[in-house]
């Protein structure tokens, strides 16, 4: 096979996963100890490198199956991280993505596999290299499309309160929203569907469940919350 490019310094390029979850009103991502050197027993993102045949997308799809078990997960790319100095081992280029599970979706099998925990976003330890500056970056973005796509859903279990929906946005923004504006906002969005259906698991009289209809919304998908 013909090499081209031999003149050049060669680098490695990697991909590292923020997962997010929502369980017990906190937005929470995925961590474990690092199990390789540099940085053997450092807290760090999920990760891997790309392999010669796979695209970016490819090797961020695979890293999270690996993790979690779970297929067509949302995800996002949050951008290239290539200080030259960010990885001592070699010179190394990673490209993070953002991803939303549903905590209740993840087999705590592989969770305990993999040795990864759940951290509550404002609790996180300093990670390995430029980690942390990966996870703001990607909850700066969350931030950001959450306003124009309702993509909290993928965080929440198929039916919800319009509590657990408050909680998750309040969780995401970090602050806490007016509940009379907020449900009266939420009552505008035909795509957020009430069911017959109670969950009594709060108080007696129960709080009605909701659903999020994805075929309302994407015959109107104009939202903004």
């Amino acid at each position: 096979m013909t090499t081209f490019y031999g003149e050049h310094s060669k680098v490695w390029v990697s991909v590292d996963c923020i997962i997010f979850g929502f369980d017990e009103g906190k937005l929470r991502i995925l961590i474990g100890k690092r199990q390789m050197d540099p940085g053997r027993g450092e807290w760090s993102l999920y990760g891997g490198f790309v392999r010669s045949d796979e695209s970016l997308d490819d090797a961020a799809n695979r890293v999270l199956y690996d993790l979690t078990g779970l297929r067509n997960l949302y995800m996002r790319q949050v951008g290239a991280f290539g200080s030259v100095d960010r990885d001592p081992g070699e010179r190394v280029i990673s490209i993070a993505y953002y991803a939303l599970i549903n905590v209740n979706d993840y087999e705590d099998r592989l969770r305990k596999e993999h040795g990864v925990e759940w951290v509550n976003i404002d609790d996180i330890p300093q990670l390995y290299s430029d980690h942390n500056e990966m996870v703001r970056k990607a909850l700066k973005l969350m931030r950001q499309k959450i306003k124009s796509e309702p993509i909290g859903f993928r965080l929440l279990p198929s039916l919800f309160t319009l509590t657990q929906l408050q909680r998750l946005y309040e969780a995401i923004h970090g602050e806490e929203l007016d509940k009379r504006n907020f449900r009266k906002r939420i009552k505008e969005m035909d795509f957020i569907e009430k069911t017959e259906l109670i969950d009594k698991k709060g108080s007696k009289r129960g709080a009605s469940l909701y659903r999020f209809n994805k075929r309302i919304y994407n015959e109107d998908p104009n939202f903004k919350l």
